[in-house]
């Protein structure tokens, strides 16, 4: 079997719980990277985690953002926080050494709109300061992946309707060039490798049934280092979890990896 590596927003632990559950015992996957938990870490329910059979490195806030990594065998090297900025408290990052692979697990700022002074230019910051990050990481030399909810659509066949999105904070040029510059320091879109654009979707906004009608678009990514791409096998994204009752607005996303 391979191994089976899945980023998924899941806008609330505490909300989407039971359905957290329900796709660890559906999946068996063999990590998991959750963001918007948004609980501290000493409400995180590591007890019913536990007992699914995974392991959790957490780095949680309170009401906003949390990240956190699930896996079936344990982590090591954890980190958690993006370095560059000593008071930006905000937990959007953790990342841990786990079965032979550097896993980082982030949740990129969404910015609110281009046009705002304050959460548009934090959100170029965070950027900037996370392809610093991933220079010291990647000269680690282990197998790296950098999962999560980007917040960031890199081309207009990641939108169902790129006219639409065009001047936003997920399409903008700024963010995508951001992508961009990811990608050249040697990470490789893992599910752009095995699926064709345009899509896969990942993200459906709750509002103006963007789901039945299709509106979303692909901001939850798995990028990793030429290494782990030649161990890729498959991708895929679970657009049935955005269905039924009180889903996340994000569905999950998969890459396999031989083991």
């Amino acid at each position: 079997m391979p191994l089976s590596l899945v980023t998924w927003n899941v806008n609330s632990i505490r909300a989407r719980h039971d359905r957290v559950l329900a796709f660890l015992d559906r999946h068996q996957p063999d990590i998991v990277c959750l963001q918007e938990t948004k609980v501290e870490d000493d409400a995180f329910p590591m007890e019913s985690i536990t007992g699914a059979g995974y392991h959790a490195v957490i780095h949680g806030q309170r009401t906003y953002n949390g990240v956190a990594i699930l896996s079936r065998e344990p982590a090591e090297n954890v980190h958690c926080g993006l370095p560059g900025d000593p008071e930006d408290e905000q937990a959007r990052l953790i990342a841990a050494d786990i079965a032979g692979m550097r896993v980082i697990d982030i949740y990129v700022p969404n910015g609110k709109s281009v046009a705002d002074e304050e959460k548009y230019p934090y959100k170029l910051a965070w950027l900037e300061r996370l392809q610093a990050f991933l220079k010291e990481e990647i000269a680690r030399g282990l197998p790296l992946a950098l999962c999560g909810d980007y917040n960031i659509a890199p081309t207009d066949e990641d939108a169902a309707y790129p006219e639409r999105w065009a001047a936003s904070v997920l399409c903008h040029e700024k963010v995508r060039t951001a992508f961009q510059g990811m990608l050249g320091l040697g990470l490789h879109d893992a599910v752009r490798h095995h699926l064709d654009a345009p899509g896969p979707l990942t993200w459906w906004d709750y509002r103006r049934l963007a789901f039945p009608k299709g509106d979303g678009l692909r901001i939850d990514h798995i990028l990793v280092t030429e290494d782990a791409l030649k161990r890729s096998v498959d991708a895929a994204v679970d657009r049935d979890e955005r269905k039924g009752k009180q889903p996340s607005d994000h569905a999950p996303v998969f890459v396999y990896f031989d083991r």
